[in-house]
This record gives C-alpha cells, sequence and structure tokens, in this order.
C-alpha cells in the first residue's frame, strides 16, 4: 500500500498491524490488551445487539417505504421480489465490505476510511457526500411533516378545506416540531440512546403495515371514489388484475426506489462503534437482522398495498387512500404513526452528518458540548431552510439520490476495500478483490442509469416519482 501509516484523529501517526484481525477479534483492543491513543469519539460501547438493531433498522427504514406499492404496480409481484432480494443482498455485502475494511485498520468512521484509502481527498469525498445525502434525507422526512400534519390537524378539527390560519401553515408546524421533538434528541451525546426511540419509530411503521394489510380486505376495486377525488369512469377488465411480471416506461426508473430504500451505510459505523463488545460477526448480525426486518416490511407494504389499488396506485401510498375517504380514522392514525416514525428518524439521520463535519473540520479534536450543540442547530436551520423555501425539491432529491446513494452503497465500500485489504495478503486477481471491483462497477451503472431517468424526465416533461430514503 502507498500509506504505512494513518493518522488517529490527533495527528499521530499509528503503525498498521501487519495481521488482519480474525472475524471475532474485538474491533477495538480492551483494557487489559495493548495501549492505545484515544481517538474523540472513544468511549466503551454499551449499546446491546437488539438496540443497535433498532437503530440501524430506523437508518434503513426512510420515506421510500411509502412508493415502494407504486413501484410494484410497474414491475409485478415477481420482478419486484427479484429486484428486492438482489438489492437487500447487495446491501448486506457492502456492510461487509465496509467492516472488513474498518476491522483491518482500526478505523471507526466513514471519512477516516476515505482518508486511508485515499488520503485528504478520500476523507473529504466521503464526509461530502454523507452530508449532503443525509441533508437530502433529513429534507425528505421533514417534507412529509409538511404536508402530511396539516391534514391530519384538519381531520381532526372536523374542517374539509385547509383554513389560512397558522397552525395549518407547513411551515410553522416544521419549525415546531424541529424545535420540541426533533431538537432535544440530536442534541443527545450518544447515538445508542436513540434506540429506544428508533424502537417506537418501527412500532408506528409496523402499525403503518398492519393498517396496510386491513384495508386490502376493506376497499373494493374498482374503488369506490370520495368527494371530488379523482374518479375510476370506466373500469377495465386489467384494472383490478394481479400482474407478476410487467415491464413499462417506469419499470427501470423503480429501481432507484429499491435502493434508495436500503442506505444505511454512514450510520453503520457509528453504530459499530458503540456496540457492546463489537466484533465484525456481531456487526454483521445487526445488519443482517436489520435488513432482513426491513425486506419483509417493504414486500408486505408493497404486495398489500399494490392488490388494494392495483393500477390505481400512487406514488406515495397515503394519497392513495384519499380517493377513497380522506376522513377515515384508521388512515388518520396512520399518518400520525408515519409523522411520528419519520421525525424520531431525523436525529439518528443527523449524527452521521455531525460526526462527518467534525472529522473534516475539527480533527483530532476531543468532545465538546458548545461544538456537539452549535453543529446540530446549524444542520437543523439548513434543512428547515431548504423544507420552506424550495416548493419543489424532486429535482434535487433525484440528483443527491442518483449520486450520494450508488456512492455509499456500491462505490466507496468497493473502493476502500480495494485499497485498503493489501495485494500481498488479498492480489487484485483474488475472487475478493475481483467481486469487490464488480461491485464498484455495479454502482458506476447504477449511478449512470439513475442520471440518465432524470435527464429524460427533465426534457420530456413527464411525470415521474422518485423514491426517497
Amino acid at each position: 500500500m502507498e500509506m504505512e501509516k494513518f493518522s488517529n484523529g490527533h495527528g499521530a501517526a499509528v503503525p498498521m498491524d501487519e495481521e488482519v484481525p480474525q472475524e471475532d477479534q474485538l474491533f477495538l483492543e480492551h483494557k487489559n490488551g495493548p495501549t492505545k491513543t484515544p481517538q474523540f469519539t472513544d468511549f466503551e460501547g454499551k449499546t446491546s445487539v437488539g438496540m443497535s438493531v433498532f437503530n440501524l433498522s430506523n437508518a434503513i427504514m426512510g420515506s421510500g417505504i411509502l412508493g415502494l406499492s407504486y413501484a410494484m404496480s410497474n414491475t409485478g409481484i415477481v420482478l419486484f421480489l427479484v429486484l428486492l432480494t438482489c438489492i437487500a443482498c447487495l446491501s448486506s455485502y457492502s456492510i461487509h465490505l465496509l467492516l472488513r475494511s474498518a476491522g483491518f485498520v482500526g478505523i471507526r468512521a466513514y471519512e477516516h476510511l476515505g482518508m486511508r484509502a485515499f488520503g485528504h481527498p478520500g476523507k473529504i469525498l466521503a464526509a461530502v457526500i454523507i452530508t449532503l445525502h443525509n441533508i437530502g434525507a433529513m429534507s425528505s422526512y421533514l417534507f412529509i411533516v409538511k404536508s402530511e400534519l396539516p391534514l391530519v390537524i384538519q381531520t381532526l378539527i372536523g374542517q374539509t378545506t385547509g383554513a389560512d390560519v397558522w397552525f395549518m401553515n407547513g411551515n410553522y408546524l416544521i419549525l415546531i416540531v424541529t424545535v420540541s421533538m426533533i431538537l432535544p434528541l440530536a442534541l443527545m451525546k450518544h447515538l445508542g440512546y436513540l434506540g429506544y426511540t428508533s424502537g417506537f419509530s418501527l412500532s408506528c411503521m409496523v402499525f403503518f403495515l398492519s393498517a396496510v394489510i386491513y384495508k386490502r380486505f376493506h376497499i373494493g376495486c374498482p374503488l369506490e371514489v370520495f368527494g371530488n377525488y379523482s374518479v375510476v369512469t370506466e373500469p377495465s377488465d386489467d384494472m383490478c388484475a394481479t400482474k407478476f411480471f410487467t415491464v413499462n416506461q417506469e419499470t427501470a426508473y423503480a429501481i432507484p426506489i429499491l435502493a434508495f430504500a436500503f442506505v444505511c451505510h454512514p450510520e453503520v459505523l457509528p453504530i459499530y462503534t458503540e456496540l457492546k463488545n463489537p466484533t465484525k460477526r456481531r456487526m454483521q448480525n445487526v445488519g443482517n437482522i436489520s435488513i432482513l426486518g426491513m425486506f419483509v416490511m417493504y414486500f408486505l407494504t408493497a404486495t398489500f398495498g399494490y392488490l388494494t389499488f392495483y393500477e390505481n396506485t400512487e406514488a406515495e401510498l397515503l394519497h392513495t387512500y384519499n380517493k377513497v375517504d380522506p376522513l377515515d380514522t384508521l388512515i388518520l392514525c396512520v399518518r400520525f404513526a408515519v409523522l411520528i416514525a419519520v421525525t424520531l428518524t431525523v436525529p439518528v439521520v443527523l449524527f452521521p452528518i455531525r460526526r462527518a463535519l467534525q472529522q473534516l473540520l475539527f480533527p483530532g479534536k476531543p468532545f465538546h458540548w458548545v461544538r456537539h450543540i452549535v453543529i446540530a442547530l446549524c444542520l437543523l436551520f439548513v434543512v428547515n431552510l431548504l423544507v420552506i423555501l424550495v416548493p419543489n425539491i424532486r429535482d434535487i432529491f433525484g440528483i443527491i439520490g442518483a449520486t450520494t446513494a450508488p456512492s455509499l452503497i456500491f462505490i466507496l465500500p468497493g473502493l476502500f476495500y480495494i485499497r485498503i485489504i493489501p495485494t500481498e495478503q488479498e492480489p487484485m486477481n483474488s475472487r475478493p478483490k475481483i467481486q469487490a471491483a464488480c461491485f464498484t462497477a455495479l454502482g458506476f451503472v447504477f449511478m449512470t442509469m439513475s442520471l440518465t431517468f432524470i435527464a429524460l424526465d427533465w426534457t420530456s416533461g413527464e411525470k415521474r416519482s422518485l423514491g426517497g430514503h
């Protein structure tokens, strides 16, 4: 390797171990082991495997779950299952590459892996990609709050149309939610404490899934619409037919929706850091369990949502239920549950951004509460300003999602593995290195394809929906 030493965060050069740690070797040496210089993120991991699964599952789960039924309507059940399985397996393999690279050099931050692999430019690139992607994710969550919370309030007070009052204004509501709920959680020192809120957030999404399954057996097809919502005038024979395999203009565009739904990689190493008795095998189990749980939830949500509305499925599943009855009590509760889930996810997504900024702007600095709080306040201010001032950021999300998501899932983990694992141990023609190279190439293909569809969307002016994490 070109770099035989790497910085430990305090500027001191630490020799790289000659041997690769075993699968079960502790990620960090304990007190009885060799003395090491502590890093600014260094502390004894106290988070259990269960809490770590909650945190990582909450990081995986995002607003993209609302678009999965739409993706299935454009792929069919069988093709959707194949694509979902492939992306879930690739995401698990990506976590394996990250843990393998991190365990070899004893680095616990995504940005430090970039530093170890490509020097300071690699560290900057990783930090910028994480920051842009997670800001986009946080903005998508707050956009759900901005659009759905006024509808919840409107239903609770019994109004059929929106009133021009401050508590029905989404811009005011996201500020209130940010200050009262998101900010206190974002100011916590350790990510592990958010396992409790992550568990509650996942419970809300389980309730959302239960409601989708329940409504499948209580909504007929063709739809009996309510009020002034769009009406199906002439039901066709195929309108309520189940499609197992279909290809149309939107099929390939459904692939980014599925991929974005599994982006969790910036959170993997922070969660690894706080895992009790951290080993690669334990963290890989955390990743596999989280991905498997989200795989089941995603497939069930997509299937029962699709089997409810078939061709009438909209890009956001909750909006489709408005066709039936916007005042439905169960759907009102579902909206409320989704709002709670996305609100509690924002602090989990904020932690990797703050870590990336601290690694980039304040390398080697010990933890300081003022810096911790100021970074959180600045990030929340930027995200709220973006949500308030930009009326439609679908194209912005598209660009960020088409570039940062494949970078985090495919490109960077593969490149880190190729650069960090020495050729003396694994030559470039070895099977693991070839697999990592193909994995990286797949990321570039995915990025090119996604950007192509966005360009076609801009040039043709057609309405296409891009799912976010």
